[in-house]
């Protein structure tokens, strides 16, 4: 006798649960133009690479001979699939059934999912799209319960593997934070809002009505918050974000990074490097065609694009080895330090230190940004967390000073406690305080006591005088910089120094003793 007819039963589970929550359901889901949960896992893995678990969860009824009535799946689309040929958990909301409420999941799956991840030392994604909690399940419960998110389950994995999150539809409550608490956040720009509360919750508790987008679009939490790091204009868009995102990555904290093929020369020499910083310093230039002219061609990646903007963090390859770029750009604030962007900096130096990537720094840091606003917005706490997490990573750092190096935030250009290789170009300039504006402050008394005409020749003899202090001969005659290169030699020399680096890498593998901040 065999076991046909339990065989059977599992295929006609396993059809419902592929039916999600009816063609209607379905039918309004594509009408707000976002995919299903069973799309989008689909479209983001590997052909046919999906090994789906805890299909058969969900609510079931049965009539008094104990047959299946009718089941409702769980909300929860839980399993692995293959991105570029490594396995992934992922664990999907489906808002075709109660919205993706907590209503209707089985906490046990997603959690399970996670857990999954943690265990295999396999990169985690979560697709998000959440309405939250319910008060409806309260009727199931008959009691209220003490709030048990589990957001140390969700933070705990930032320190072992890669954890993304797509928010790709509205993310309320538990939904905003499963979206936030990665390594790699992405929202679509238009159809994925993230907020604590949504708008019924803000109208009712704080008598303010404002509509969804504006209370937590990718205007608000990229372009605004960073709460969320990446915009994508499309959902497809954003499984392309994560599938390069996870390229540059091991799979956990106890392997290293993936090595691709290369066949960019390693000295390769590209004649604009020699006149891409101004003579003139109150000229700008753009940082990312500076890195892309050094990097492997094709090979850069930018993280967090939009928040924080004096400074580009992004992830690029050298020979086809991973590395951490971050540059200054002096198009906003001039390249200063913001608070906004010591945080991008604290966060991504943490994310290279974690997964062992050797960061490269292109420098050109004016200072700390100054004025009422930013003290009010603590940008001196920002700067001391990213001296902070500089000092405690690891990792192996190289610097490029390219041009300015001044002030408090002068001291983030790398790692003063271990080796730090730094190269200066002809184009450097460094101190305590930038020549302009440090003359006028040191000699105020003596300026304020001359005519204008007689001011602005003696203001013009000092700043001459002091310009030629701030020469990097000087400074490399004494060596306090290691050399100073010619810009064409820069690829070639990252790359010497990257073979060196990597090599400490497997001395590095493990988990950190900090916990990493996002």
């Amino acid at each position: 006798m065999s076991w046909q007819k339990e065989v059977d039963e599992i295929a006609r589970r396993r059809k419902i649960a592929e039916d999600l929550g009816g063609a209607e359901a379905v039918e309004r889901q594509h009408a707000a133009g976002r995919f299903t949960v069973r799309e989008r896992i689909d479209k983001l893995a590997d052909p046919g690479s999906f090994h789906e678990l805890g299909a058969l969860a969900g609510k079931a009824t049965y009539d008094e001979n104990h047959n299946l009535v009718s089941v409702r799946p769980s909300n929860a689309v839980i399993g692995t699939i293959k991105i570029n040929g490594r396995k992934v958990s992922v664990d999907g909301d489906d808002w075709t059934i109660r919205g993706g409420s907590s209503e209707a999941t089985v906490s046990e799956k997603w959690i399970y999912a996670e857990n999954y991840a943690l265990e295999m030392r396999i990169p985690l994604i979560r697709l998000v799209e959440s309405a939250g909690g319910s008060v409806r399940l309260l009727e199931q419960q008959a009691s209220t319960k003490i709030p048990g998110y589990p957001t140390w389950l969700m933070a705990s994995k930032l320190g072992y593997i890669p954890v993304v999150g797509l928010a790709l539809g509205p993310c309320a409550g538990l939904g905003a934070l499963k979206a936030a608490c990665a390594h790699y956040s992405v929202m679509v720009k238009g159809t994925s809002q993230v907020f604590a509360g949504g708008p019924p919750v803000v109208e009712r508790g704080m008598g303010v009505k404002v509509d969804k987008e504006d209370l937590g679009g990718s205007k608000v939490h990229v372009r605004g918050s960073g709460v969320i790091g990446n915009e994508a204009e499309s959902e497809e868009e954003a499984f392309e974000m994560v599938r390069k995102f996870l390229s540059y990555l091991p799979s956990s904290v106890f392997e290293i990074p993936p090595v691709t093929e290369c066949d960019d020369p390693r000295d390769r020499r590209e004649e604009e490097l020699l006149s891409i910083i101004p003579r003139d310093r109150r000229r700008i230039y753009k940082p990312r065609r500076l890195i892309e002219l050094v990097m492997d061609k094709g090979s850069v990646f930018e993280l967090t694009r939009h928040y924080g903007r004096s400074v580009v963090t992004c992830f690029a390859r050298l020979d086809g080895r991973p590395v951490g770029v971050i540059a200054n750009d002096p198009m906003h604030y001039g390249g200063g330090l913001t608070r906004g962007a010591a945080e991008k900096m604290e966060t991504f130096i943490d994310l290279c230190d974690t997964f062992h990537l050797p960061v490269v720094n292109f420098v050109d840091q004016p200072g700390t940004v100054v004025g009422p606003e930013a003290e009010l917005q603590g940008t001196v706490k920002g700067s001391v967390r990213v001296v902070s997490a500089i000092e405690q990573s690891q990792v192996p750092w190289c610097a490029i000073i390219v041009r300015r190096l001044y002030g408090l935030a002068g001291t983030t250009y790398g790692r003063l406690q271990g080796l730090n290789l730094h190269y200066a170009w002809p184009s450097a300039r460094w101190g305590s305080i930038p020549v302009s504006g440090g003359v006028e402050a040191a000699y105020r008394k003596e300026l304020e006591a001359l005519s204008p005409e007689d001011r602005a020749a003696r203001l013009a003899e000092l700043e001459q005088m002091y310009d030629h202090l701030e020469s990097p001969f000087l400074t490399a005659e004494r060596f306090k910089v290691p050399d100073i290169i010619d810009p064409r030699e820069t690829r070639s020399l990252l790359n010497e120094w990257l073979d060196d680096a990597w090599r400490l890498l497997p001395e590095q593998l493990g988990v950190k003793s900090r916990t990493i901040r996002i």
